[in-house]
């Protein structure tokens, strides 16, 4: 998507409730640049090689500014961390652990100003990045623990999906990856389309537990 069209992205969030937030002038856009450049002057080679960039951000804020986001901070924390996801996509990156953004009040700061500092942080248990995305668009963070799906109450993912098994499937930790088992399920578990019995995942694959459809991301 590259720079601009991270902006573009961000500029949608000036609008609605968001543009009501905004009263101070300052603008999503701007922490976004922000975020980028910590991504962008951070960056270090990991161990296998690969372009590590920070993933949990910390943006200080003035308690004027952060008092006018009450109500919109979850909703721009996830969507500066979905523009900052994409950014990373786009540029080959890699991520110790999934992309957080936080705000935080800082008495030092004058109204208008902000400061962000991007650092890299494991996932929970020293896991990698990687995380669901459910129908309802909310985030389900994976770890270094195996996680259940099925309709069975005690399962990490409970699907009220009639054509889910009780115990339908499980996503397991493979070293810095995950890889989807289907249980011996019913109506089966599907990675883009294709039913399988076992498979590792992709970045973007689209996962599918008898009809209820998810997707994985990467970081």
């Amino acid at each position: 998507m590259g720079i601009r069209g991270f902006e573009r992205r961000l500029e949608r969030l000036v609008e609605g409730a968001f543009a009501r937030a905004f009263k101070s002038g300052l603008r999503p856009v701007e922490l976004g640049r922000r975020i980028v450049r910590e991504m962008d002057d951070n960056r270090s080679v990991g161990v296998r090689g690969g372009t590590l960039v920070p993933n949990s951000f910390t943006v200080s804020l003035s308690a004027s500014d952060l008092e006018q986001f009450e109500g919109v901070q979850e909703s721009l924390c996830r969507e500066l961390a979905d523009a900052a996801r994409e950014h990373g996509r786009d540029e080959g990156y890699a991520f110790m652990g999934p992309i957080e953004v936080h705000l935080e009040a800082d008495e030092r700061l004058h109204t208008g100003a902000f400061e962000i500092v991007g650092r890299m942080v494991e996932g929970q248990g020293g896991s990698g990045a990687g995380s669901i995305v459910l129908p309802s668009g909310d985030r389900f963070a994976l770890t270094d623990s195996v996680i259940t799906i099925g309709r069975h109450p005690d399962s990490n993912l409970v699907l009220a999906d009639p054509n889910v098994s009780r115990n339908h499937g499980e996503i397991r930790p493979q070293g810095d990856r995950y890889v989807v088992v289907d249980l011996g399920s019913t109506n089966g578990t599907r990675i883009n389309g294709v039913r399988i019995d076992r498979q590792l995942l992709e970045d973007g694959d689209e996962i599918s537990f008898g009809n209820t459809r998810m997707r994985f991301e990467a970081s």
